[in-house]
């Protein structure tokens, strides 16, 4: 996801779309294709009416990556419920921004925006701090049960569904094909196999870098780190919602990672990586391998930007032991107001935005994954782009978002992890001073 640092994110976190997803709810949210969706919440017997609903909302979005979808969501919704009229109220693009100018309107009482636009990881904070209508009441069971198997899991806070999933991301591994064709090299379906594969290819003079991933100090670095973590074993939080950081399966991750950079299959400076880095590095030809959200493969594409048109393959992450990995679910939700004047065209608008010709319009002409399993197991759909056609196959897992102190659990996880990337800190080190701060974090906050 190429918002902020969240489409880190995005696209998210922690759910997925053809696949299972998203960010939130359990531990793990390790999930393959679906439909059905059993959250523990349930509709109301008698959910709020908007069939014949009508007035003006204000849906407050940031810029998304491709230009014009917003007015082109609006203007196809608008021919649905012609006495409907959406305003768009246009959010800043820094996911963190968005999130506090949101949480300052909402948060003094203001009636709009009436819908808005958030990170898959703000459930819990946004429900806990009454940002969120729960909306488990006001409309049908049977709505939930159009998206993929784990979305709603993730838009769930203590029994109630506070957000409807609208798109979804996750993380794959983005390879030079031509390459791995000259060197005869199988695409990688082990993680030591991305290491020496790109060992191979720098010694050989193919590249100048192996396998460039997000290593800086921010949100996206959690991300990584989840999909290496869930992989060995390990997770942040146990079953009883307690940090659980600090153990061997956390650190066979950490110390993996660490060995990519003292190798020198990825270099150092990725300690300061973000998404448009790795991206930049791998589209100017200078890296074998890369770890990044779907939107790259549209972007590699683009021969304005890229030098490796036509020279890029994609796959799921690998695994220790080979096979389908963990990817870490990121995207956007669909949120009310609490304070909202017109709750009924607020619902006919999260319906339609999530319903099948909505998500059609997201996935075939502005390449976003689709959150409504229908739509994500279409043939056509999942014949756009190579992306759609894997993003079934690998095996979703959610950050530990379900706790309203997200952010301090997370941060603790990413400037630790950096810290050991960087060698300032023993990878034991990191994880014994991550397992404090969280639990510092959980006691502030608790689950």
């Amino acid at each position: 996801m190429k918002l902020a640092t969240t489409k880190t994110v995005a696209i998210a976190g922690s759910v997925l779309m053809a696949g299972g997803l998203l960010a939130g709810c359990g531990t793990t949210s390790n999930t393959t294709t679906g439909g059905s969706n059993s959250t523990g919440a349930t509709g109301s017997s008698s959910p709020v009416n908007f069939s014949k609903a009508s007035g003006t909302i204000i849906w407050a979005a940031p810029p998304i990556t491709h230009t014009g979808l917003r007015a082109d969501m609006i203007a196809e919704f608008e021919k649905k419920y012609p006495n409907i009229k959406v305003t768009l109220q246009n959010q800043a693009s820094n996911t963190g921004t968005n999130k506090a100018s949101l949480t300052t309107t909402i948060g003094g009482g203001s009636a709009t925006p009436d819908v808005y636009m958030g990170d898959v990881i703000w459930p819990a904070q946004f429900a806990n701090s009454q940002l969120a209508m729960s909306l488990s009441s006001k409309l049908p069971s049977s709505f939930w049960n159009r998206f993929s198997k784990g979305l709603v899991q993730g838009a769930t806070y203590k029994g109630n569904v506070y957000a409807a999933p609208f798109f979804a991301d996750s993380g794959f591994l983005w390879y030079r094909k031509d390459l791995l064709q000259k060197a005869h090299l199988p695409v990688p379906t082990s993680w030591a196999q991305v290491a020496s594969e790109a060992a191979t290819l720098q010694k050989d003079g193919y590249v100048k870098y192996g396998y460039v991933w997000q290593g800086a100090s921010y949100e996206g670095l959690t991300c990584d780190f989840m999909e290496y973590l869930t992989d060995a074993g390990g997770q942040v939080l146990n079953s009883k919602g307690q940090a659980n950081i600090n153990t061997p399966q956390a650190l066979k991750a950490l110390t993996f990672m660490r060995g990519l950079i003292t190798s020198g299959v990825t270099p150092s400076a990725v300690t300061t990586f973000q998404e448009p880095d790795s991206e930049n590095v791998f589209l100017q030809g200078q890296a074998a391998f890369q770890r990044n959200w779907s939107y790259v493969w549209v972007d590699s594409q683009n021969s304005q930007n890229s030098k490796v048109v036509g020279k890029v393959g994609v796959t799921v992450l690998p695994t220790f032991g080979g096979g389908a990995g963990y990817s870490t679910i990121g995207g956007w939700n669909l949120y009310v107001n609490p304070h909202t004047k017109n709750l009924p065209a607020d619902l006919a608008f999260i319906n339609w935005m999530t319903g099948t010709q909505a998500q059609t319009i997201l996935a075939t002409k502005y390449s976003e994954i689709p959150t409504n399993a229908s739509v994500a197991n279409n043939p056509k759909v999942k014949a756009v782009s190579p992306v759609f056609n894997i993003v079934s196959k690998t095996h979703y897992v959610a950050r530990p978002s379900y706790t309203p102190n997200y952010a301090a659990v997370s941060q603790a996880i990413y400037t630790n992890v950096n810290a050991a990337l960087a060698g300032s800190v023993t990878p034991a080190q990191a994880l014994k001073q991550a397992q404090a701060q969280i639990k510092q974090a959980l006691s502030n906050g608790g689950l």
